[in-house]
């Protein structure tokens, strides 16, 4: 592997600081394993195995549909992992830690090594050995949605397995239980619950939140029409619907429902229907048909088009950071999202889009966290990583040995 030009330092400046209080204790962090057996106080943040950092330790994940051939980029130290390839993955996917690789006849668990455990006044980042978990047995269709504590896999035909996350720390899968009933969408865990939708045949969806045994404990009265797409923000779980979107939020124990209309009549060709952000923000994209993409700020509870060049990928870390979109001349264009104002752009970046090439493929994404954005070039066999507050500038590129035509990043 090797790192080419416009080389930063091997870590982006990342400000985030540990603060070692007294509320939070080892025992919570601590879930992937015990304390040392010693007669000394537990250290605070203690995880059996892994090392505790100061900053992020993001990595990405990244497949070649193609060959099945699989690796893991590690940003910290710009070392490539080869790793057991995934032969017939179409689509990867990730809870943060751990990559879920999409194959016809099961979707393989990989542990990234990374991760974040965020308490709100502060926040612990580790690292770990790469390490295989299993295949869970899904078809076609199956989502994955994860947190601290539960996995979650929603079939195509409504139903729902949990996995311990516990168990998935320790390299195992475990014995899954089946949620009763059936689903209209992704079971989303959140707030120590889970999220859903449940439907009757020819109605509208509505909101459903059970605890993690399956038990409905709330229905916020509010319906879904044609829901399709989810995300989970600081200020709650998103769920997209025919005519906007629905806001799940827990305060206290108890769950609310609010409706963020578009406002507007929007074609069903022009709906959000795959969200993508900036884990911990509230700020979600979506494309907006071919040529427009939809900031949904959660927060707020608004919408906002923003008229683009024709779009082949999105993202934004919010918070006042501008909107990136991969266009289909193959550069990134920045957009300031209140004024819709076009801010900047880079040099085309990737020479053959998705179907241009004899490899065709899944299209590109745009990953993003704090500091940095990165984007996947599948045809030249190469990761970008761009600083998004410096006019888009290209930090440094990484050259791989594989059509990365897939790519998550963990450790956020």
């Amino acid at each position: 592997m090797l790192v080419r030009k416009n080389v930063t330092s091997l870590a982006p400046a990342l400000t985030a600081v540990i603060l070692l209080t007294a509320g939070c204790g080892g025992g919570d962090e601590a879930k992937s394993g015990s304390g040392p057996a010693s007669s000394s106080p537990t250290p605070h943040g203690y995880v059996e195995g892994a090392t505790e950092a100061a900053e992020q330790q993001s990595r990405l994940l990244l497949g070649d549909p193609g060959s099945g051939e699989t690796r893991v980029l590690d940003l910290i130290t710009g070392k490539v992992h080869d790793i057991a390839r995934s032969p017939g993955a179409t689509a990867l996917t990730t809870d943060g830690r751990f990559g879920y690789f999409h194959g016809p006849d099961g979707i393989r668990a990989l542990d990234s090594g990374a991760w974040m455990v965020d308490h709100g006044d502060h926040v612990h980042y580790y690292r770990a050995k790469i390490k295989e978990v299993g295949e869970l047995p899904a078809g076609a269709g199956t989502s994955i949605r994860g947190d601290a504590g539960v996995t979650v896999a929603s079939s195509a035909d409504g139903k729902a397995s949990v996995y311990r996350r516990a168990d998935l720390e320790k390299g195992t899968l475990g014995t899954p239980s089946l949620l009763p009933g059936t689903f209209a969408g992704a079971v989303v865990p959140y707030a120590e619950h889970l999220v859903t939708l449940t439907a009757e045949s020819g109605a509208p969806a509505k909101v459903a939140v059970l605890d993690r045994s399956g038990k409905r404990v709330a229905a916020p009265e509010a319906e879904c029409e044609q829901p399709r797409g989810d995300a989970v923000t600081r200020r709650g779980v998103v769920l997209g619907c025919a005519d906007g979107a629905l806001l799940v939020h827990e305060d206290d124990g108890a769950f609310t429902a609010e409706k963020i209309p578009y406002g507007e009549d929007v074609p069903t060709a022009e709906r959000a229907v795959e969200f993508r952000h900036r884990p911990g923000s509230s700020t979600l994209t979506a494309p907006a048909g071919k040529d427009a993409v939809w900031v949904l700020d959660a927060g707020e509870g608004t919408w906002t088009r923003v008229k683009t060049g024709p779009v082949v990928a999105a993202n934004t870390a919010g918070e006042g950071s501008p909107l990136v979109v991969l266009e289909t001349d193959g550069a990134l264009h920045g957009y300031d999202i209140p004024t819709g104002k076009e801010t900047g752009a880079t040099d085309p970046l990737l020479k053959e889009l998705p179907g241009a090439g004899a490899g065709g493929g899944a299209a590109p994404v745009i990953e993003v966290d704090r500091s940095r954005a990165y984007l996947n070039d599948p045809e030249g066999k190469r990761v970008y990583e761009i600083d998004y507050n410096d006019d888009l500038r290209v930090a440094r590129t990484f050259d791989v040995d594989v059509r990365p035509s897939l790519m998550v990043e963990t450790g956020r």
